[in-house]
């Protein structure tokens, strides 16, 4: 089967763009020919590795370009027409590549796997500057709300009118959670089929060693919840002097994460190594007794939560979004309600007092993520998927 994937990145730095790198090699191994479409932009240094692409900006230009990108629509056009795949699987396509490609997929049997809130939501995480959840569908409130600056507001609004005129070219939506599946449905999407993301199969890690360390990875943004993470461990250095946390991952917070970290007097035993290569996290998750994912916002799924499962470690996270999906309260870890310091410090210090039961949780997330998140299951249910679309594929492409 031809099968064209179409994703706003191709530079392997973040969740989204892994997987759908990840997806083309497992497709490959399978005797399909997959290709991947995305645009030229990437984090500092990254090097693209999609198959096809197309103009893109991390620039102050990028709202127009993902509201109206012609450069995305033309060269589209030219892999349509030449590479004639069977499917198309769009994954992220509303941060570089704008609406204009839609039109384009009319006659080819193509489905849309959201991976997060961007279709019903300009910032992509339907959570307010108050750190409260967003109930209301794209308009005149984002910018009222202060969500969006003016010049950000109009073009976006735009791009959002372009998406609701467009987006019954899909044949097939798909969601990598219950919780998106309800949220799309909410804000009238649907049909929408759930395929559980998947993590490759990796080896278990070691038995757990002193210090006890806890671990975040993500980019640093305010909707990752750090500054409750901090203040958390400042609470576990009270009763556990020697508790270590690594901090992986970049972003605009940095500044201000460190900054309360001093206010704190916690930056001692506080390492940040930065943003690190997928692979180097994975062995990073062998070292940790607990992963902590302290998102304030409904996380749409959480990778990294499956990540640490798999390697056997335990994982403290919010009871919201898809992580209340993935993680198994009292049994593969803890979930704690978004925002509660105290909570979240409670949780981990039941952890990292008791290593038998660090060991015990972290057991039983690796089964249940060789059950339910291994990458093989999820690369079957979207084959069936490519398949059901193909029997109504048409006999020409639009030119």
């Amino acid at each position: 089967m031809k099968i064209l994937l179409i994703n706003d990145y191709g530079v392997p730095q973040g969740g989204a763009e892994i997987m759908a790198l990840r997806l083309r090699t497992l497709l490959r191994e399978r005797g399909h020919d997959a290709r991947l479409f995305a645009s030229n932009a990437g984090g500092p240094g990254g090097i693209c590795q999609a198959d096809y692409t197309c103009l893109g900006t991390t620039s102050r230009f990028r709202t127009l370009l993902q509201t109206a990108n012609p450069w995305a629509w033309r060269q589209l056009r030219r892999v349509l027409a030449d590479f004639r795949p069977d499917v198309v699987h769009v994954k992220m396509f509303l941060t570089q590549l704008s609406p204009l490609i839609l039109p384009l997929l009319r006659r080819v049997p193509s489905l849309y796997d959201v991976l997060w809130h961007r279709p019903i939501c300009p910032l992509g995480t339907k959570l307010l500057p108050d750190r409260t959840v967003c109930a209301s569908p794209p308009s005149a409130v984002c910018y009222q709300r202060g969500c969006l600056p003016l010049r950000d507001w109009l073009p976006l609004m735009v791009q959002m009118k372009f998406w609701r005129r467009w987006r019954d070219v899909f044949g097939l939506i798909v969601a990598n959670s219950e919780a998106v599946r309800r949220r799309l449905v909410a804000e009238g999407i649907e049909p929408v089929e759930v395929v559980l993301s998947g993590v490759p199969t990796n080896p278990p890690r070691p038995p757990l060693a002193s210090p006890p360390t806890v671990m975040f990875a993500g980019r640093l943004v305010r909707e990752k919840g750090v500054d409750v993470l901090l203040r958390a461990y400042a609470k576990l250095t009270r009763q556990i002097p020697e508790v270590r946390l690594v901090i992986y991952g970049d972003g605009p917070e940095r500044g201000r994460i460190e900054n309360l970290g001093a206010e704190l007097r916690i930056m001692d035993n506080i390492s940040m190594p930065g943003f690190r290569p997928h692979d180097e996290l994975a062995q990073a998750y062998s070292g940790a007794w607990a992963l902590t994912v302290p998102s304030l916002w409904e996380e749409p799924f959480g990778v990294v939560a499956t990540e640490a499962m798999m390697a056997g470690t335990a994982v403290v996270a919010s009871r919201s979004g898809g992580l209340a999906e993935i993680v198994r309260d009292g049994e593969t870890g803890y979930l704690v309600p978004p925002g509660d310091t105290d909570a979240l410090a409670a949780a981990l210090l039941r952890l990292l007092q008791d290593r038998a039961l660090a060991e015990r949780m972290g057991r039983a997330g690796r089964d249940l993520a060789l059950a339910e998140f291994n990458e093989s299951r999820m690369v079957d249910r979207f084959v069936q998927l490519y398949e059901s679309l193909r029997r109504n594929r048409p006999e020409t492409h639009e030119q």
